[in-house]
């Protein structure tokens, strides 16, 4: 006898029948759960530092204190330990404090799904690295064009062409429309912006401490120098952080640019690169400055500045000759 196919009668089951509407809506509640720590894994791939620092130490103090107030986010992984979608410093505090548990809430996310929630939970802190900030929009941006989403910047595409300096592009060619647009509302800053961003990700590990403040001899390169560096290849790049360290001096906007166009046109070399940081920039000669007021006592009332200055230069040119007469003796 042939199977007959089954009819929907939009007939409650029978699971439901004998199940109250409590006991329905507390299966579909998330609960928080404590979990062993060293069942949770870290986030492949994950931007953000984890680092001690003050506000790790205050964040310490605050579990210890109070303990933890708010149960991290994971996801639950087939070799049955976890994976930490928010809450990575939540985890390192307590590791310090020597607990072996933490609460959880476990969540069935895909990696599109978890990305983009890590990357939410973290972005709005206070202290983040520019090119930790980077990676998390380049992250994001690759998650939703996974689901489908039309994403106008090429994350792939490391190897993007120059932008002539008449060309108000930041970074690679766009395609597509809106998601950037999206990301860019959700974020509170411009499109163009969250492209600069990614360019850091561009940049070697010791040009990104540059970039960050993270680089153990305090050598720190601003935003739009470094953003300019992106475009340089990496054995460029290399041959700038080697020039940067001998000299103890980064290169200036101006002359970052100029190293992204001779890179573009095949003809930046480590020698150039060293000769352009030997050379003194004027922003960091030496100034010496003083109030006015420090030495108006010296002057007579009626002299004006300039006056004061010819008599200051007068003075110093007879110490010098005196000076130098007394060497010679």
């Amino acid at each position: 006898m042939a199977n007959l196919p089954k009819l929907d009668l939009g007939l409650p089951s029978y699971d439901s029948l004998f199940s109250t509407e409590e006991e329905r809506q507390e299966a579909n509640t998330e609960k928080v759960m404590t979990i062993p720590i060293n069942k949770i894994k870290d986030f492949e791939g994950h931007p953000f530092h984890v680092t001690m620092d003050e506000d790790m130490a205050k964040l310490i103090d605050s579990i210890k204190e109070n303990d933890m107030l708010m149960p991290a986010l994971v996801r639950p992984k087939p070799d049955g330990t976890y994976e930490m979608i928010s809450g990575h410093r939540r985890k390192f505090a307590m590791s310090q404090l020597g607990r072996t548990e933490m609460n959880v809430i476990i969540r069935d996310l895909d990696d599109d799904q978890a990305t983009i929630l890590m990357v939410d939970s973290n972005i709005q802190r206070e202290n983040i690295y520019p090119s930790e900030r980077g990676y998390a929009y380049k992250m994001r941006l690759e998650a939703m064009k996974h689901q489908g989403k039309k994403v106008d910047i090429n994350v792939d595409d490391v190897h993007v062409e120059y932008d002539k300096p008449t060309s108000a592009q930041v970074g690679p060619k766009l395609t597509g429309t809106r998601t950037n647009e999206i990301l860019a509302e959700q974020l509170g800053i411009s499109k163009n912006q969250i492209k600069r961003f990614i360019r850091l990700t561009y940049l070697i590990e010791p040009l990104q401490e540059m970039v960050d403040g993270r680089n153990e001899n305090e050598i720190k390169i601003a935003f739009n120098p470094a953003v300019e560096l992106s475009y340089l290849t990496e054995s460029e790049q290399f041959d700038l952080v080697n020039a940067i360290i001998e000299n103890q001096r980064t290169p200036s906007l101006a002359q970052c640019q100029e190293f992204k166009r001779l890179s573009h046109d095949g003809e930046l070399t480590a020698d150039f690169i060293e000769d352009t940081l030997s050379e003194e920039k004027p922003n960091q000669r030496e100034k010496l400055s003083f109030q006015m007021k420090e030495i108006d006592k010296y002057f007579p009332k009626e002299y004006t500045p300039g006056k004061k200055k010819d008599l200051m230069i007068h003075l110093l040119e007879n110490w010098a000759k005196k000076r130098s007469r007394e060497q010679e003796r």
